[in-house]
């Protein structure tokens, strides 16, 4: 099938970004009604408007989006500063706000002494990146789980971590020591499709932009 046959495709991210998005079509007067019931299904259709929805993990949106077998994509800021990619972002839709932040265990200096200073962070690319852009030799250590025990038990001098509230971070006994960068919800769209389809996608961009304004 061509694309200029096929549905619209967005891909959007599994659990809040989802729902947030969602919100955002019912806010716009689309059929929803298969997002809100979907029971364990992947792909679903808004009807009335000609657009298919799939369901992915955040990066996959990147790749799906990248492949060009998604047209548009809504995924986090923190996965497009991990992952990059090639696409284009042109739209900051301003909902799953959080930031990246350089948390320590309460009432240390992480900046203190000449030894290479170890971070632990399931975001090694962001890590490496924003010490990076400060002339600092660090070393990374990927975790998998929570990353708040890395300090605690002497992993690590720190962590490169997404925070909302903090609340996780006070009851660990850490602390934020320096804001990193400040996310939300970005929309995506691969390169080709917006050449290709255009005069489709324009219309649609810019809805999902307004039906997202606060």
């Amino acid at each position: 099938m061509s694309n200029s046959l096929r549905p619209i495709r967005i891909a959007l991210t599994k659990g809040r970004l989802e729902k947030d998005t969602v919100a955002v079509f019912e806010k716009l007067g689309y059929d929803c009604n298969e997002l809100i019931n979907k029971g364990r299904k992947l792909i679903l259709q808004i009807p009335d408007r000609n657009i298919e929805v799939v369901l992915a993990k955040a990066a996959d949106v990147i790749t799906y989006v990248e492949h060009g077998v998604c047209d548009l994509g809504v995924v986090g800021k923190d996965t497009i500063m991990e992952h990059g990619g090639s696409f284009f972002e042109v739209a900051d839709l301003g909902f799953g706000r959080c930031k990246f932040a350089l948390a320590v265990k309460k009432g240390s200096d992480f900046y203190s002494g000449y030894n290479i200073k170890t971070i632990a962070t399931k975001y090694p690319n962001v890590a490496r990146e924003y010490f990076a852009e400060k002339g600092m030799d660090i070393e990374i250590i990927k975790i998998e789980g929570s990353v708040e025990l890395a300090p605690l038990v002497g992993l690590s001098d720190g962590i490169v971590d997404i925070v909302e509230t903090g609340t996780t971070l006070k009851e660990n006994g850490l602390e934020v020591a320096e804001d990193v960068a400040y996310i939300s919800a970005r929309l995506i769209v691969n390169t080709a499709s917006l050449k290709l389809r255009k005069e489709e996608l324009e219309p649609l961009i810019d809805a999902i932009q307004q039906g997202s304004a606060r």
